[in-house]
């Protein structure tokens, strides 16, 4: 197809310089110094195109030679270009093969190549690139001077180029993660709280953020990250509801009196609130402080939809409300009626319903709810030796000695 074009072309040529120099009855003098030449008109214009095109080739020509040092000068710093691009891709590659001690010399071969063409000093988006390679050889190498040099370097770098922002985030982000490498938490928090909101908020940073608050024991920043993560779909739904959980008993477990505790109940999220496992483990420390009102108080809006929990929520329920039973008051006795009647045969349900029986002086029906938890190999084996020490109390309050006898050799056992 392109051959039929040319000769399409070269017939219009034809035709148009047949059409325009067929004539050829022009005529053009040339005077110069008493001298005539007379030229035919078509002469004369193929002799001035001559003439144009010798012109075009001597400038080319002078051009080419003027421009030959400046020509060799990019060729030669094309070819350095093309090494440090060369060794920087070496870098990645030996790093990723777990050859970092390679790499590392690989990072340092392309930064020096760079520092000795001035014409690729102002790349420091490359620059920080290769400082970054280096200090990941020098990390795995233990090489921890080594490495925070090189970090200081790729942030300088960045600093001096916006284009190279992306660079920095990336090298504070992979210093953060080496300081928990390091085990420093504080380390690793002043390298996220440095980053943008944007960034900060990524998933890699809020999980490098959630590892630094659990390393500086921080529960409860450790929990709002890991629901900024949740919320982000950073975990599974599973994953999250047990990581969530972990966290908030942390946070509890962190309190040293019931003042403290209570701040910290109110500064959890209301999701965590209305976690029974958390809850229930809130009002069992708080009923170890002597604060059992309260430790009831959390533990009721629970109580009030049993049937809408599950068994291991409704056990967890009942060892807390067992552990606040001393000075309920006689409100709870309907509510605990109707969840014995439901969930009688769970043996926690049981100790807890007995419990508190126990402790309003209800000896009759207490002994026998107690009895049957305290015998159930199911039951956790703290709570089957305070149901044993609960019914060797109730003997001795009869007046049954021989049967106390047997409740003390039973908790006993279970010690």
């Amino acid at each position: 197809m392109r051959a039929v074009i040319w000769f399409v072309l070269l017939f219009v040529v034809a035709v148009v310089a047949a059409t325009t120099l067929g004539g050829n009855d022009g005529l053009v003098s040339i005077y110069w110094a008493g001298q005539r030449l007379d030229l035919s008109l078509n002469l004369f214009l193929i002799l001035l195109a001559a003439l144009c095109a010798l012109l075009v080739m001597v400038f080319n020509a002078i051009n080419a030679l003027v421009g030959l040092p400046r020509r060799a000068r990019e060729w030669r710093v094309a070819r350095r270009d093309r090494a440090a691009q060369a060794a920087l891709r070496e870098a990645l590659a030996q790093y990723f093969g777990g050859r970092y001690s390679r790499a590392q010399k690989a990072a340092q071969r392309a930064l020096a190549i760079q520092a000795d063409t001035p014409e690729l000093v102002n790349d420091h988006e490359f620059g920080a690139l290769g400082h970054l390679l280096a200090a990941g050889g020098a990390h795995r190498l233990q090489d921890r001077a080594g490495r925070d040099r090189s970090i200081e370097q790729a942030l300088e770098l960045t600093r001096r180029s916006p284009p190279a922002r992306a660079a920095e985030e990336g090298a504070r982000l992979l210093a953060a993660e080496w300081a928990l490498d390091d085990r420093d938490a504080d380390r690793a928090l002043e390298l996220l709280g440095a980053l943008p909101t944007g960034v900060a908020r990524r998933t890699h940073a809020l999980r490098l953020r959630l590892q630094a608050t659990r390393l500086g024991r921080q529960p409860q920043e450790a929990l709002k990250t890991a629901r900024l993560l949740a919320k982000h779909q950073g975990f599974s739904k599973e994953a999250a509801q047990g990581l969530l959980r972990s966290l908030a008993f942390e946070s509890l477990d962190g309190a040293r009196d019931v003042e403290q505790l209570r701040r910290v109940w109110l500064q959890l999220d209301a999701l965590d609130r209305r976690d029974p496992f958390v809850a229930a483990r809130a009002a069992s420390r708080a009923a170890r402080w002597g604060a059992g009102d309260e430790a009831r108080g959390w533990l009721r809006p629970f109580w009030e939809r049993l049937d809408e929990l599950g068994a291991d929520e409704r056990a967890a329920l009942s060892l807390a409300l067992a552990e606040a039973a001393p000075g309920i008051g006689v409100e709870w006795l309907p509510r605990l009626e109707a969840a014995a009647q439901a969930h009688g045969r769970e043996p926690a349900m049981g100790f807890a319903v007995g419990m508190v029986l126990a402790d309003r002086q209800l000896w009759g029906k207490a002994r026998r709810l107690l009895e049957e938890a305290a015998a159930d190999a199911t039951l956790q084996p703290a709570a089957r030796r305070k149901a044993w020490l609960t019914l060797a109390r109730i003997a001795a309050e009869e007046g049954d000695s021989e049967r106390a006898a047997r409740a003390y050799e039973s908790a006993a056992t279970l010690a």
